[in-house]
């Protein structure tokens, strides 16, 4: 407040003194400390990459650290002028000049960049000005392609650097065809052979394939972000003809390798399953196959069950097994088109249990269709393809307790035993058919009325009703018998560098860096990064103060494939692993990196203030 014994003229300029003494000194602290930070870059796995814009997941961020830095702030964002609503993600506390981010950043492309960073730095004089932006885009780096060799039913195609599986669109299909997902760059081709094994239906497949990723995180302004690539061209494979004869296992086939007969081997994923022949060890033929797995090679302790397919070929999906046919009426229609997606009934081995198969999803998540390890070379998986019966029910005829008027909707007959909702029964003979759609006792509800008069005693036949799934053999006989192979299972582990680590940061010296020796040492939190291994939807990373025995000191969960490491001071290691959501086991995890020998130091440069 101004004294009040002044003038007015004296007051007036004594407050126009202090409004620019106050706005000079606004102006001063406004006005940026130092120089904005330098060379400001995208990369995957080293800072020190060479600089490219355009990524197909989400990357790094690294900038030439500033003299006297306290903390950095970085921002990402769809605008190059940083608007608060195009802003993506942001942090404000960065002790290192490098960045990890959390999320999936959406794909999007620009005539030049559709994605910006900025950084700026915090001194004990307050704030640098922002850097440079750095633009960038987003998107799949390829397209999938077919894969060859080709085999008998199976659609294989090339691997998407960054993809956690794919969705396959079998464009044959009516209504515009049918898409699935799996998380391998296989499908077996199950539609087209199932319930009808001619040429016709199966001897060209037309399809289309895109990559999927899991998304995680969320962007701070509620863009969208999806999950799949762009769909390739339409692919046509050809079929042989489908080969007759005894039923024998011929080999499962993955990208890393093929094992048969001749030589057993690993797959890093589930495989795809080879077989041919129709027939079984007691000479009857079957239309209907479906693939199990033991871990014993008397193929008694069953660790997976496939689904029932009338193809040469099997792949377990994600999204479940077909919709199989459970009376008469519909398998004769299922030799007339293409099965969809749908429940698989309960099926019963040659002994007569009831099984069902792993590749059925349960409520809320994706089914489970990968094996775990197998403590390669020493443990092996046993695995055996088996003859598959579709089973009518017995035909029941019985009478008209009662008699039934014309536009009736329910009927009594003698002996209702053994007619279910779903059969079909003849009244009368001719007669006409109805379809039943629920038992009481003897009394029989039909979906629609009755058109004509039927007097007691006239006869009611349910010709076949309903079908059951049964196994043509006892698994242990077709494992006797020599029909059994065996493979291994072994997880790709993570590569966490190659001759030197995957590591960037601060060094003792006060430079930005990426590790170039086996050990390297930094100051402050470093970032790790890795490559993306096969069949990986999360990751986790241990750290510890010494790489045998084991012991952690912490660890984190993550989606992404790099991470800042909270250490201090201190000679530390660390390990990553990937998780597989998929797996059958409660435990998904697979294997282990090597551990990474890091130091982290004090500082060998001093921090100057002017």
């Amino acid at each position: 407040m101004l004294p009040t014994h002044l003038s007015t003229m004296a007051r007036v300029s004594l407050a126009a003194a202090v409004l620019a003494l106050l706005v000079a000194s606004a102006s001063a602290q406004a006005r940026p400390t130092a120089s904005a930070p330098q060379n400001l870059h995208a990369f995957e796995l080293r800072a020190n990459e060479s600089v490219v814009h355009t990524f197909s997941r989400t990357p790094s961020f690294a900038w030439n650290p500033v003299a006297g830095a306290v903390r950095y702030e970085f921002e990402l964002s769809t605008s190059r002028s940083f608007s608060d609503n195009a802003q993506i993600w942001a942090a404000t506390n960065l002790k290192s000049p490098t960045a990890a981010i959390p999320l999936s950043l959406p794909w999007s492309t620009g005539k030049s960049y559709s994605l910006f960073a900025h950084v700026r730095a915090f001194t004990k004089k307050g704030f640098t000005a922002w850097s440079q932006p750095f633009g960038f885009n987003m998107r799949w780096s390829t397209i999938p392609a077919p894969l060859q060799p080709g085999y008998p039913g199976l659609l294989r195609w090339t691997s998407v650097p960054g993809a956690n599986g794919y969705n396959v669109w079998l464009t044959d299909l009516p209504a515009g065809g049918k898409i699935f997902t799996t998380n391998t760059n296989q499908a077996d081709e199950r539609e087209y052979y199932t319930f009808h094994q001619d040429s016709s239906w199966s001897g060209t497949v037309h399809w289309r394939v895109r990559a999927t990723r899991l998304l995680y995180g969320k962007t701070d302004n509620g863009l969208p972000t999806v999950s799949y690539g762009p769909w390739s061209p339409i692919y046509t494979s050809t079929n042989p003809a489908f080969t007759t004869g005894p039923l024998r296992d011929v080999a499962t086939v993955s990208t890393a390798a093929v094992s048969d007969a001749g030589q057993a081997k690993a797959h890093e994923v589930m495989p795809a399953f080879l077989y041919s022949g129709n027939s079984s060890i007691w000479n009857t033929t079957a239309e209907l196959y479906r693939v199990e797995v033991f871990t014993d090679e008397d193929c008694l302790n069953v660790v997976f069950r496939g689904s029932i397919v009338g193809s040469p070929a099997y792949v377990p999906r994600l999204t479940g097994p077909l919709g199989l046919p459970t009376n008469v009426d519909s398998e004769e229609a299922a030799r007339t088109i293409y099965l969809q997606d749908g429940t698989e009934p309960d099926t019963f081995t040659y002994d007569s249990q009831t099984v069902k198969s792993n590749e059925t999803p349960t409520t809320g998540t994706l089914a489970k269709v990968d094996l775990w390890d197998s403590d390669w070379p020493t443990g092996h998986y046993y695995w055996t393809v088996m003859p598959v019966n579709a089973v009518p029910a017995d035909v029941i005829t019985t009478t008209l307790a009662l008699p039934a008027s014309s536009g009736a909707t329910t009927i009594t007959v003698t002996n209702g035993a053994g007619i279910n909702a779903g059969d079909v029964v003849m009244i009368g003979s001719p007669g006409e058919a109805g379809l039943v759609s629920a038992v009481n006792g003897n009394d029989l509800t039909l979906a629609s009325a009755d058109g004509a008069f039927y007097s007691a005693g006239e006869t009611v036949t349910r010709n076949g009703g309903g079908v059951t799934y049964h196994d043509a053999e006892l698994t242990q006989d077709s494992c006797a018998s020599g029909r059994v192979l065996t493979f291994g299972k072994t997880s790709e582990p993570v590569v966490t560098g190659a001759s030197s680590p995957y590591i960037s940061g601060l060094s003792p010296n006060g430079k930005l860096v990426s590790a170039a020796t086996r050990s390297p040492k930094f100051y402050g939190p470093p970032l790790v990064a890795w490559q993306p291994a096969v069949g990986a939807d999360q990751y986790e990373v241990q750290w510890g103060h010494t790489a045998y025995p084991w012991k952690t000191v912490d660890n984190q969960l993550t989606f992404a494939t790099s991470l800042t490491l909270p250490l201090k001071a201190g000679t530390w290691y660390y390990r990553v692993r990937g998780l597989d959501s998929s797996a059958l086991s409660a435990r998904p995890q697979m294997s282990w990196s090597d551990p990474v020998k890091l130091v982290v130091t004090k500082p060998r440069f001093r921090v100057v203030h002017h």
